[in-house]
């Protein structure tokens, strides 16, 4: 018997493991996939997850493979242009988009050097349960014979589309419909800095430079203009960087070159979801799941995990009882996380409300106040902080803002 098994093994899953196992636990890990293998992905990691992976010791071991080191980042709201970077956070003074087939083959390594057991391929088709409490899975290999392990705690790391979740009951008690969709691809050829464009007409571009000298770029619009897309994904996807930032449409025509097929991102609605019950939990985005126009999707799997192995020690350490220790980081990740996700959802409607957009043209304007943006986009300051009336006032009154336009809430 196993004290965890953890089903996924990617940015949640293969964490968790590993800082289980290296406090002395017995950890599964299974997960469908064999690794390397890539996932739809942002590929973005802010400060605040280098962090964590700096403090687990695997920073290095990323860098070491060469991703691109990024530190000038440019956003834009329509005609509201924000460019520079965050002060260090950790000492940390650069983000990084590493492709998934390396940064998910790391992390899955490092889980069997903390002495994790992780079975690749395997795919989970029950949850067991004994006297109520979830006590093991079942699956297979392939076309193989069905197979049993049994632990003491299971956890669902397995993505928004949680097979854990669906066999647990876990319930969705909080969701934003879902405003857009996305489609991006691998370019060589381009000599860009990391871009997040949001442009007139709800659409937006974003590009950053990924390993192999590529750039993933990506274009988002409105769900309902999806079949009008599709209908010419190339074609349409040149059109939203032509109308977005005209410059870089006419440079990737020039010197870009598509190095893989398109990937389309067409994903479900925002939500939390029940992450926790006898013998279960839910990380990453198998419990909370935001539109990927943030990219925080891996840091807050990083983030979290980190959270979520803290209180299974606890419990499987006898200093508390399990269940209510695994309850405590569903309280600890939803009160932290609510501001990013109601952040992401707002802004991914791909028009500023105009709390919004009073707020980020009054920050335009202050350089003291651009670099807090940019520790917010990091992680470095907290969204309480950054949205403060206190402070925001402050701002207006420092950028001579229209007393019309001093919008102090979101309500």
């Amino acid at each position: 018997m196993y004290d965890v098994i953890v089903v996924g093994a990617r940015c949640a899953g293969s964490p968790l493991a590993m800082l289980l196992a290296r406090r002395g636990h017995k950890v599964l890990v299974v997960d469908r996939a064999t690794f390397p293998s890539d996932t739809v992905s942002t590929h973005y990691i802010h400060q605040a997850g280098l962090s964590r992976l700096q403090d687990w010791g695997i920073l290095d071991r990323l860098v070491a493979t060469e991703p691109p080191a990024m530190r000038h980042l440019t956003f834009s709201y329509t005609d509201i242009f924000l460019e520079g970077f965050a002060d260090p956070i950790d000492g940390i003074t650069e983000v990084y988009s590493p492709r998934r087939t390396i940064l998910d083959e790391i992390l899955v390594d490092e889980a069997r050097r903390a002495g994790a057991e992780v079975v690749e391929g395997f795919t989970v088709t029950d949850v067991i349960f004994a006297e109520g409490r979830a006590a093991g899975v079942r699956g297979r290999i392939g076309d193989g014979p069905e197979r049993e392990f049994t632990a003491r705690f299971v956890v669902g790391a397995d993505g928004r589309n949680s097979t854990v979740a669906g066999l647990v009951g876990a319930e969705i008690y909080r969701s934003v419909p879902a405003a857009c969709f996305v489609y991006y691809s691998y370019y060589d050829g381009l000599d860009w800095t990391f871009q997040h464009r949001t442009g007139f007409g709800e659409q937006q571009l974003g590009a950053w430079p990924t390993h192999n000298d590529q750039h993933l770029v990506a274009v988002m619009r409105r769900k309902e203009r999806m079949r009008e897309f599709r209908a010419n994904v190339e074609g349409s996807f040149h059109e939203i960087i032509d109308q977005v930032v005209p410059e870089l449409g006419e440079d990737l025509r020039t010197n870009g070159k598509r190095a893989e097929n398109f990937r389309a991102m067409a994903y479900p609605d925002n939500f939390y979801r029940r992450s926790a019950g006898p013998g279960w939990a839910l990380v990453g985005d198998a419990g909370y799941h935001k539109d990927p126009f943030t990219g925080w999707g891996i840091t807050d799997a990083l983030k979290y995990t980190e959270v979520l192995a803290e209180k299974l020690h606890e419990g499987l350490s006898g200093s508390r009882p399990i269940d209510e220790a695994v309850e405590e980081y569903t309280k600890i990740r939803d009160a932290e996380s609510n501001g990013t996700f109601e952040l992401t959802c707002s802004l991914a409607e791909l028009s500023l409300t105009p709390y919004y957009d009073s707020v980020f043209r009054a920050t335009s304007m202050s350089p003291e106040y651009t670099t807090k943006f940019f520790g917010l986009i990091a992680g470095g300051i907290p969204g309480e902080e950054f949205f403060a009336p206190a402070n925001l006032e402050r701002l207006y009154e420092d950028v001579n803002m229209p007393a019309d336009r001093r919008i102090l809430t979101r309500s």
